[in-house]
């Protein structure tokens, strides 16, 4: 031995070639001398018989040499032996023991063509960490991957030895580490006894062998690579000595028993495949497993390999050169067929296209399958074949019992497994087939062919294929191929199953239809008896597609499924019977079959067989516990058969106790002696019912179905009990003695009474403890107490009620028969022994048959008491809530939060405000399943002592004062509803939600509570307008009112209410879904979560598809945005999706859009596309981003605070001597603060960068806002504080925001990236706009405009400042502010109007905006918020309601036009069509400023000149600019008969249906389209300007005349009533302005109306017109002077001759009065007499 390790230290020292020898010989002589060794734990008995021959423990190597091995590298080129590396460490241990990367110290080498060893595998360099490049790992020598090589390090003594290792148990060999120490470094280590016994304690999990508990090989390689990455040394030490352990193994692995070596084959697999080992450990865990695969077919090792090779397939791309060496085995083509695809791929470092799964069955693996069924079924007989040894090995510290089985024979390695890309496994059918009598196997060539038949069978080649089967399968195969068909293509290729059965029906081979057949039976026979305690996906699909292959081939050709094959009624009574998991592989099966039925002339529905299996699914949809997916399974079933569920007729075979009894299982393997269906309760898990054992013991063990529902048992008095008791009339005692009987109740009241106490002081007293901390945990940030008074009650009788039944049952048992016994025996007192048999037989049925209702009694009892207890508990922490609420502030628990904040993890951390939905599911499930109950599946049943209000301080706490109100309410209009209407559907369905009101103000439960918004939700929904109209207001009322008190803050708060309305309206059926006015009405009582509608409507449309979603969305956006119905605080913000998606349909229709929407758009556009650009991440979006953003409250814990910290510091910086210029010093600073807390909060994983700078500015806003609300509430109740101090005190901090946000403008992105900074000005005005709108709604009359001018207005000063940066940005700027002003206009947000006018009719913005932006780029958006203004004073103007508000609001309006009259009259001038067309018509001098206009550059003739020559005015046939889209309302049918009428006076109808197609009601005031009439006047005039200009002619008196255009004038002035003409009179008056053709053409159109008219009102009405717009204070446009004077100085007109002008004196001064102002006293005098000229 010395001289051994003499040679061995002298080896460097000598040339390569010998030093290997050395080396090798050094190996081999360690391994000769290891001694006998005891295998892992559990893998073989204590007595193994040493090796035949002293070679069995040397490295496989020596024994199978590998010649083709030799060019195995793990990096590329290797460099030859001789060549001196440079930089090559003096020993190769230490080398990889150091953590720099390898690729250091073997510098890449580039010698072409190399022979020596490892200068192949190059694919490894992907597993290799630091990403070794090539030549890594170059000339390591031939121990590098598993050749046997030593230890080269001095000062490592092979000190391993046995030292570390549990002798008794896994004995290891005393061979020294030597091949194992290069690969591990870390395997030199000694490890302690403890971390040994560690490591084998998991060997020993994985082999299952007890006392430990099992582990799947999953979950050992997810632990070891948990332990590998470990920051614990402990375990990486385990993970070494594990890894170490297994390595060390390898040799003895030949002697393993088949399943312990399969485990170890895929745990082998595993470790490559999961990447735990890497370097040289790598290479010789992939050289263990080619050596594996190189021993001869059918061996125990070639299957070790299989396996192995099996679990890394998907590895294997990345090694090309392996899978080349791999491929060279001599015996590959007999490697499973998936195996073959994955390497020939792996070659080329590709996986194979389709991903073929193959079950790798070895005898390893059948093992280990009949080894779990056996552990599942213990006391089933082995089957034949098998032998079942039991071998004890007894040791100093654990006794291991193996389980050591024949392997059967004749199981070769099929090559067959057809390609499928799904992940079903069919090791279920294939065990199941391997248990069964065998079959006669074809011969491996048939296989192939038969294979390669259904691998190319198509719908064309299949005539071909059925002649190639006929040749290549002789009859004696048939039974094989039929099973082949089933098991191996039809149970997992769905897709191929229409293929298949035309196959057959090709073939025409009817006894090979009838083995399918049996063979398809067979298969579903053993999934449905196969273990289903597991969620095993595979076997639920098989069943699937094995039940759709079943109704194909039988339902679909007519045949049917015999009773004695399949019962299904009563496979699914079975199912229902035994569970949940049953329903899972049953419901979807029979679902399949059945789906079959509908291509059967025979067994389509209406068939009485189909029909009751389907009625028997539509009993079971009822179920309220029956998983969702199962439903959507029978519903989908329905829909596919043409059925409508709810005209199905279910009965009640489910709940048959009848059919019970006699029924065959079907779902479980068959039983020898089973008993009674009745003595057995309902079956709730799959293993109770699988062998004769369970059954026996199936009382003591499992707990007695409930048979009492919670509300069943009155608890007041132990007379309660007496209605429940179970007397059975067939006990003989009472037969014999019949005044027996009245001895039963007092026994059974005695034994209640004597537990009660104790059980219910005991159940209370530990249940009280847990349920308080869990609660006060979960509801700790939860402000809202009746939430948490009801979660606490919930699960308090929950634990209270199971601690009760676990306690009191078997007392129950034993002292009710001891009681009975003892009444008995007092009643009878000389019995016979016979009597006294009798008297024990009645008191145990007695006692058994009424031990639930006494155990339900006292449950409850305890329970009822829990309740009050509860609430003295908790009552500090209800207290606490209330008060907070008071103070008007939110409570939350600080410690609380800083703990989940730092401490929990994001998933299961609390958050402030409501408890998540999550975590109330799990109290409403403790709600609805109270133990030893029935289900509450009613919730609307009052649910125990909630029932009825607390008799302390909670009596009427706020959600029942809530529900109280609401029902007094509800009643009122009940009351009020007449006689007559009692009996209306309307008026039924306002009792029914009285009703639903009142147990839930009883329950006061959030379930209730969500059904009865369900319910208020569809009745709006379903409501319609044909009803009578008072009952359907009140109707709508009571819902809404119902509604609005869930969502009030002291039920459920308007987030949950608004979230479950939403969720109500997105989910509910497309009849009532698309109901425009109730979803109006929700919207505007703010009812909705409009970010979520709207996302939901823009998906509904599907763009464009859905034509019942789109006609719906037009409706909504038209009603909202458009009409602007009172709907205020809706903004385009809130439709953003619905708007984008509408408009993206109607630029991609093409002229087929549906009708109205280009009008639409057309609208929504021109109010809008100035400041909207559409594009997502566009200044736009970020802008709407920011909106529904401001209004998310989800902040982690502590963010408001440390937001509130860096505010205060800034404003202090801000406000420091030291700032510098700018606030740029005290920038500097301040971002340096920022950066840190953000890098801080992105470590600890809360926020993403652009999500805090959002929540930030979004928080600083808020708390902006909230410190001058609290300056100016100080001002209100000190009324004598300085109002100018104040505003100072809230200006410090506002001002520094500003500047802040200015700031980070300025600085954000690059100096030339203009992107980023509009992105974050437009976010940041988004957050504000969002905050100000929220705050808007929520303090109503409250709300203070303040701080938003202020915010609004420095940063508008602060971003026009005169800087470069700034410059280069502006007109975004700008954008971004008419934009946000656009949003915030007064008809959204009334209570902003007084700021938001001051702030559009700031100088700067007003400068900015008309004359600093070139090429007038700022005019539209400035002519939008013009309209806006003047939108919202319309109504207010148009009813002339000028309270003292609206009148300083109006004199604003004046003052802002006045402006623009003297320093933007062109800007006027461009835009005064769209002006006036919301202006109403009474507002004669608003109109006026506008229409006084006129360009700055011209000169206005005098309109008093005597004879004034309008039309030889140089100016008068120049049109003017209009910037208005003004044909954009008009309906494009109806334009397109206008062209055609003005162009050829067809068609005739035109003129005679122009009335009623400008007439849109009958409510006088309102009959007509203004906007309509407006656009036609200007069309027409603009047309027949041009219609006389193309004749060379100018308009004129003359040339005005007959023409279409005219015609429809004329038309118009004659038809049209009262109110329709004064309009339409109007409309041409508004053309009259300064000299310009329009103004000519309009003139000359007025004038000839007046002459031409057939009756006197046409010409009074036109006076008025003219007259009363200039009777108002100046200014007056030049247009409507020279018409009047035109019209009283021309005598032509007669005007002085009508009657109207002298029908009152006072009317008579004030014309005189007029003429005398237009035309100088003298002239006025002769033209009223007659005399004056032409």
């Amino acid at each position: 031995m010395c001289f051994i390790e003499c040679t061995e230290k002298n080896s460097r020292s000598v040339s390569q070639e010998l030093s290997e020898t050395i080396l090798t010989m050094v190996a081999n002589c360690s391994n000769v001398m290891n001694k006998a060794r005891q295998p892992p734990p559990g893998v073989m008995p204590k007595g193994r018989p040493p090796s035949a021959s002293s070679l069995d423990a040397i490295s496989p190597v020596q024994i199978d040499p590998l010649a083709g091995m030799t060019s195995l590298s793990i990096g590329g080129s290797a460099a030859p032996h001789t060549q001196s590396m440079q930089g090559f460490p003096p020993n190769l241990g230490s080398a990889f023991s150091t953590p720099q990367s390898p690729a250091k110290a073997f510098p890449p080498l580039s010698t072409p063509n190399q022979t020596t060893a490892f200068s192949g595998i190059g694919g490894l360099s992907s597993q290799l960490p630091g990403g070794l490049g090539t030549g890594s790992l170059t000339g390591i020598g031939t121990g590098a991957l598993g050749l046997p090589a030593v230890n080269n390090d001095p000062f490592v003594q092979r000190k391993l030895g046995t030292s570390g290792l549990n002798q008794p148990t896994f004995q290891q060999s005393k061979m020294k580490p030597s091949d194992l120490s290069q690969v591990w470094p870390e395997a030199n280590q000694h490890f302690s006894k403890e971390i040994d016994d560690e490591a084998n304690s998991y060997f020993q999990r994985i082999y299952n062998h007890p006392p430990h508990p099992t582990m799947s090989v999953d979950e050992v390689l997810e632990m070891l690579q948990r332990f590998k990455d470990s920051t614990i040394k402990r375990e990486r030490e385990v993970f070494n000595c594990m890894l170490r352990n297994l390595f060390e193994e390898y040799r003895f692995f030949p002697q393993y028993p088949d399943k312990e070596l399969h485990i170890t084959a895929c745990l082998f697999g595993g470790i490559i495949e999961k990447g735990l080992v890497t370097y040289m450990a790598l290479g010789l865990a992939l050289r263990y497993v080619l050596e594996a695969l190189r021993k001869p077919f059918g061996s125990k090792m070639y299957y070790f390999g299989i396996a192995a090779l099996d679990r890394f397939k998907n590895r294997l791309k990345d090694y090309p050169q392996y899978c080349q060496h791999l491929a060279s085995i001599s015996h590959f083509m007999q490697f499973p067929h998936h195996l073959q695809e994955y390497i020939e791929y792996g070659q080329q470092s590709r996986d194979p296209p389709v991903k073929m799964q193959g079950s790798i069955t070895t005898p390893g693996s059948i093992a280990l399958a009949q080894a779990q069924a056996q552990a599942q079924v213990p006391a089933k007989a082995p089957l034949a074949g098998q032998v079942s040894t039991m071998v004890t090995t007894s040791t100093t510290t654990t006794v291991a019992k193996t389980v050591t089985v024949t392997r059967p024979t004749g199981v070769s390695f099929k090559k067959d497994v057809p390609p499928s890309i799904n992940t079903t496994n069919i090791d279920t059918l294939l065990v199941a087939t391997d248990q069964t009598e065998r079959i006669v196997e074809p011969p491996e060539n048939i296989q192939e062919k038969i294979a390669f038949i259904f691998n190319n069978l198509s719908q064309s080649n299949m005539t071909q294929k059925v002649e190639e089967l006929k040749e290549t399968v002789k009859e004696e195969f048939m039974p094989w191929v039929s099973q082949y068909l089933v098991m191996k293509r039809v149970s997992i290729e769905p897709n191929f199953h229409s293929l298949y059965s035309n196959f057959l029906d090709t073939l025409k081979n009817p006894e090979f239809n009838k083995m399918v057949l049996n063979e398809t039976y067979r298969n579903i026979k053993v999934l449905l008896t196969s273990d289903k305690a597991a969620a095993n996906f595979s076997d639920r699909s098989l069943l699937k597609n094995l039940g759709h292959w079943l109704g194909m081939i039988t339902l679909a050709k007519n045949k049917p499924i015999l009773h004695t094959d399949l019962d299904v009624k009563s496979l699914l009574l079975e199912a229902y019977v035994k569970g949940q998991q049953e329903l899972l592989y049953v419901v979807p099966f029979v679902a399949k079959v059945l789906e079959s039925s509908i291509r059967s002339v025979v067994f389509r529905p209406p068939n009485p067989w189909t029909m009751a299996i389907m009625n028997v699914l539509a009993e079971l949809h009822q179920e309220h516990d029956l998983k969702l997916n199962l439903k959507f399974e029978i519903e989908v079933l329905c829909k596919n058969l043409a059925l409508d569920i709810n005209e199905l007729k279910p009965g009640n075979l489910l709940k048959d106790k009848d059919r019970l009894k006699n029924l065959d299982e079907q779902l479980s393997a068959p039983k020898k002696d089973v008993k009674q269906p009745e003595e057995l309760p309902p079956i709730t898990t799959t293993t109770t019912s699988t062998t004769p054992a369970t059954n026996t013991t199936c009382t003591a063990t499992v707990p007695p179905q409930p048979q009492y529902s919670y509300h069943d048992i009155n608890v007041y008095s132990l007379a309660g009990l007496a209605p429940h008791i179970t007397l059975n009339p067939t006990i003989p005692l009472f037969q014999a003695h019949p005044q027996l009987k009245q001895c039963v109740r007092q026994a059974i009241e005695r034994a209640v009474q004597e537990l009660v106490h104790p059980v219910v002081d005991r159940s209370i007293k530990i249940a009280m403890t847990t349920c308080e901390q869990i609660v006060r945990k979960d509801f700790a940030l939860d402000s809202e107490e009746s939430r948490m008074r009801i979660a606490a009650h919930h699960m308090m009788r929950n634990l209270t009620a199971g601690m009760a039944m676990i306690t009191c049952r078997e007392p129950l048992l034993m002292s009710i028969s001891t009681n009975l016994k003892n009444s008995f025996a007092s009643a009878l007192r000389t019995a016979s022994p016979q009597q006294r048999e009798m008297m024990d037989q009645a008191a145990a049925q007695l006692a058994q048959d009424n031990c639930e209702l006494a155990c339900c009694f006292i449950q409850k009892t305890a329970v009822e008491k829990a309740g009050p207890e509860m609430d003295k508990r908790l009552a500090t922490e209800f207290e606490l809530r209330k008060h907070a609420r008071q103070e008007g502030r939110r409570y939350c628990d600080p410690v609380v939060l800083t703990y989940q904040a730092e401490r929990m993890p994001e998933q299961i951390r609390l958050k402030v405000g409501g408890v998540d939905p999550k975590q109330l599911a799990v109290y409403e499930e403790f709600a609805r399943n109270v133990p030893g109950f029935l289900p509450t599946n009613d919730l609307s049943q009052p649910t125990g002592f909630l029932a009825q209000p607390m008799k302390q301080a909670w009596a009427t706490d706020d959600v029942a004062q809530i529900y109280d109100k609401c029902i007094t309410e509800l009643e009122q209009h009940l009351h009020a509803i007449p006689p007559t209407l009692a009996m209306n559907p309307q008026a039924q369905a306002l009792r029914s939600l009285l009703e639903v009101v009142v147990l839930s103000r009883n329950s006061r439960d959030a379930i209730a509570a969500l059904g009865l918004l369900q319910k208020a939700v569809e009745g709006l929904l379903d409501a319609t307008s044909g009803a009578d109209a008072d009952l359907l207001l009140r109707y709508r009322e009571c819902h809404l009112l119902v509604l609005k008190a869930l969502q009030d803050g002291r039920a459920y708060g308007s987030p949950w209410c608004n979230k479950q309305i939403t969720r109500c309206l997105i989910e509910c059926r497309d009849e009532y879904k698309y109901n425009v006015e109730a979803v109006e009405l929700l919207i505007r009582n703010h009812l909705v979560n409009m970010q979520q509608y709207d996302l939901h409507l823009a998906q509904s449309m599907e763009n464009g598809l859905n034509y019942m979603a789109v006609a719906f969305a037009m409706q909504l956006v038209k009603i909202l945005l458009v009409d602007e119905r009172s709907v205020a605080h809706v903004t385009e913000a809130d439709l953003f999706h619905t708007i984008e998606t509408l408009m993206r349909i109607n630029a991609h229709s093409r002229g087929n859009a549906p009708e109205g929407l280009p009008q639409l758009m057309e609208v929504v556009r021109s109010n809008y596309e100035a400041m909207i650009d559409r594009a997502h991440g566009g200044p736009n979006f970020m802008m709407h981003s920011g909106i529904s953003q401001a209004s998310e409250y989800d902040d982690p814990p502590g963010l408001r605070e440390k937001a509130e910290y860096l505010l205060r510091e800034w404003v202090n910086l801000y406000h420091s001597a030291a700032a510098g210029r700018d606030s740029t010093k005290a920038f500097s600073a301040f971002v340096g603060q920022v950066e840190l807390l953000e890098r801080k909060m992105h470590q600890q994983g809360i926020l993403k960068t652009d999500d805090l700078i959002t929540r930030f500015f979004r928080l600083c806003t808020e708390m902006c806002v909230e410190i001058s609300y609290r300056a100016q509430a100080e001002q209100q109740h000190n009324p004598a504080a300085n109002p100018t101090m104040i505003r100072a005190k809230c200006y410090h901090n506002l001002d520094a925001f500003v500047r802040l946000i200015a700031l980070l403008v300025k600085h954000s992105g690059e100096a030339t990236n203009t992107v980023t900074k509009i992105n974050l000005l437009n976010k940041v005005l988004g957050i504000v706009v969002g905050v100000l709108l929220q705050d808007h709604d929520v303090r109503q009359s409250e709300f203070q405009q303040l701080p938003y001018h202020r915010i609004f207005i420095m940063l508008l000063l602060e971003l026009n400042a005169p800087e470069h940066v700034l410059e280069t940005i502006n007109f975004q700027t700008l954008t971004a502010f008419c934009n946000t002003f656009h949003i915030l206009r007064p008809t959204k947000a009334p209570g902003f109007v007084y700021a938001w006018l001051e702030l559009i009719s700031h100088r700067i913005f007003i400068a900015r905006m008309l004359a600093h932006t070139p090429q007038q780029k700022g005019w539209p958006m400035y002519a939008q918020l013009l309209i806006d203004l003047f939108k919202y004073l319309a109504p207010f103007l148009r009813n002339v309601e000028l309270t003292k508000p609206m009148q300083i609001l109006y004199k604003g309006t004046l003052r802002v036009l006045l402006v623009l009259l003297h320093d933007f009259p062109e800007f006027l001038c461009d835009y005064h069509y769209g002006f006036c067309d919301v202006i109403p018509p009474n507002c004669i001098q608003l109109r006026n400023l506008i229409l006084s206009a006129f360009p700055r550059n011209m000169r206005l003739p005098d309109p008093f000149t005597p004879n004034l020559k309008v039309d030889m005015l140089s100016e008068i046939n120049i049109a003017p600019r209009i910037l208005t889209n003004f044909t954009g309302v008009m309906p494009p049918q109806f334009k397109k008969d206008l062209d055609s009428y003005l162009k050829t006076r067809s068609p005739v109808t035109f003129l005679s249906d122009l009335r009623s197609n400008l007439q849109v009601s009958n409510e006088p005031g309102n009959r007509y389209n203004l906007q309509l009439i407006n656009a036609l006047v200007l069309y027409v005039g603009t047309q027949a300007i041009a219609h006389i200009h193309n004749k060379g002619s100018t308009p004129s008196m003359s040339t005005i005349t007959h023409s279409a255009h005219m015609d429809i004038f004329q038309n118009l002035a004659v038809d049209l009533d009262t109110e329709g003409r004064y309009l339409f009179l109007n409309a041409i008056a508004n053309q009259l302005r300064y000299p310009n053709s329009h103004t000519h053409y309009f003139s000359c159109t007025m004038l000839y109306l007046f002459a031409e008219a057939n009756t006197e009102a046409i010409q009074e009405q036109i006076t008025r017109v003219l007259l009363e717009r200039l009777i108002v204070n100046r200014p007056h446009p030049w247009g409507l002077l020279i018409t009047f004077i035109e019209l009283i100085k021309n005598p032509a007109f007669k005007f002085w001759n009508h009657e109207f002008v002298h029908c009152a004196p006072e009317i008579e001064k004030l014309f005189q009065s007029v003429a005398q102002c237009c035309m100088g006293q003298k002239q006025a005098q002769q033209v009223m007499e007659g005399t004056g000229a032409s």
